[in-house]
């Protein structure tokens, strides 16, 4: 029952971000509430930790688009392509290393695979706290690596939401390439 409302949940939050819309953070800051047990549960302890980090960037986010935020929407911005390489630098580094950890200090059930989604997803939200489009692009990388993730540990609805995460994320690259080429044209 608790991921049926977690899916719930993080549907309605990715529906939102899409429209680039404030309150995308109620909706997310209730979601990695809960699944922050479900992976503990299942012994993902990366994704476990993870949520508790995001209910933090949920926070800083809220205040950060709450500043930002015009009649037209929350405007948006990419990295550009050293911005870019820099984060993926940092991501992949960032993924080795808690693989490694996470391998040698507890019995996480795929430790390099969950750091992997952990940390890019880190990346990833953090990129959409400060508003880059470039957070679709990692949402994707991200999605395309926690739908067979979750469905070998028999999370089944999640791994199913993630597939809807995926197309939701594919729809917000979209949407948010569009805004910001509508606000670079009216500039």
């Amino acid at each position: 029952m608790l991921e049926i409302i977690a899916v719930v949940l993080g549907l309605a939050n990715i529906i939102l971000l899409v429209r680039r819309s404030l309150w995308n953070y109620p909706f997310g800051i209730a979601m990695v509430s809960l699944y922050a047990f479900i992976f503990f549960e299942q012994k993902l302890y990366s994704d476990a930790l993870l949520q508790i980090f995001f209910l933090a960037l949920n926070i800083y986010g809220w205040l950060n688009w709450s500043r930002t935020r015009t009649q037209a929407g929350v405007p948006v911005r990419w990295l550009g392509p050293r911005g870019f390489l820099i984060w993926a630098g940092a991501g992949i580094a960032a993924s080795l290393a808690w693989g490694l950890l996470m391998h040698r200090q507890t019995d996480a059930a795929a430790p390099f695979w969950d750091a992997s989604v952990a940390m890019l997803s880190v990346l990833a939200q953090l990129l959409l706290a400060r508003r880059y489009i470039d957070n679709w692009v990692w949402w994707i990388i991200v999605d395309c690596l926690a739908i067979p993730l979750y469905w070998s540990k028999g999370l089944h609805l999640t791994a199913g939401l993630y597939a809807i995460f995926l197309a939701l994320s594919t729809a917000g690259l979209i949407e948010w390439v569009r805004a910001r080429r509508s606000l670079a044209a009216g500039a």
